[in-house]
C-alpha cells in the first residue's frame, strides 16, 4: 500500500475533524436518537430517521477518515527549501494570457480545496508545475481547455 503525502496542516486538519466527530457530533446524534425514540412509534418517526441517518454520516466519515490516517505520510514543508517546484510549495502563477496572477499550495489530495488555494498533487496544474523553477512557462490542459502559466514565484511555508 502506497504511503499518500499530506502537510502537517493538512493532517492537523483531519485530525480535528476526527476529533469532533467522535467526541462531539456522535455523542450528539446519539442523544438525538435516544430522544425521539421516546416519541413513539418509530416507523411513522422523522425526528428518529433523520438522526439515524446523520448517525450514518458521522460513523461512516469516521471510518473514512481512520483509513486516511492509515496511508499518509506527513510531509514537513517548512522544512523544505530550492528553486524547485515540489509537493507542499506555494507557487504564484501567471496566466500568460491575462496576467492575471494567482496562488497554489500543492497538497495531498485528502486536504484538496480549490477555493481555499490548496490543489491536490494529482491535479493538472501542480503535475505540470511539479520539477518546474521561477520563469519557467508551462501549459496545463485542464477540462475547460489549455492555459499557458509563467511560474512568478516559488515558496515553502
Amino acid at each position: 500500500m502506497d504511503k499518500i503525502p499530506i502537510t502537517a496542516d493538512g493532517a492537523s486538519r483531519l485530525h480535528e475533524e476526527l476529533k469532533t466527530l467522535k467526541g462531539v457530533e456522535r455523542p450528539a446524534v446519539i442523544k438525538a436518537i435516544a430522544a425521539a425514540r421516546e416519541h413513539g412509534d418509530l416507523s411513522e418517526n422523522a425526528e428518529y430517521h433523520a438522526a439515524r441517518e446523520h448517525q450514518s454520516f458521522i460513523e461512516g466519515r469516521i471510518l473514512e477518515l481512520e483509513d486516511q490516517f492509515s496511508r499518509i505520510e506527513v510531509i514537513d514543508v517548512k522544512a523544505l527549501k530550492g528553486k524547485e517546484i515540489k509537493f507542499g510549495a506555494t507557487v504564484t502563477v501567471a496566466d500568460e494570457d491575462t496576467d492575471e496572477e494567482k496562488t497554489y499550495q500543492i497538497v495531498g489530495e485528502y486536504e484538496a480545496e480549490a477555493s481555499a488555494g490548496r490543489i491536490s498533487v494529482t491535479s493538472p496544474i501542480a503535475r505540470a508545475l511539479i520539477s518546474r523553477e521561477v520563469g519557467d512557462s508551462v501549459e496545463v490542459v485542464t477540462p475547460g481547455g489549455q492555459k499557458d502559466y509563467e511560474i512568478v514565484k516559488v515558496a515553502y511555508k
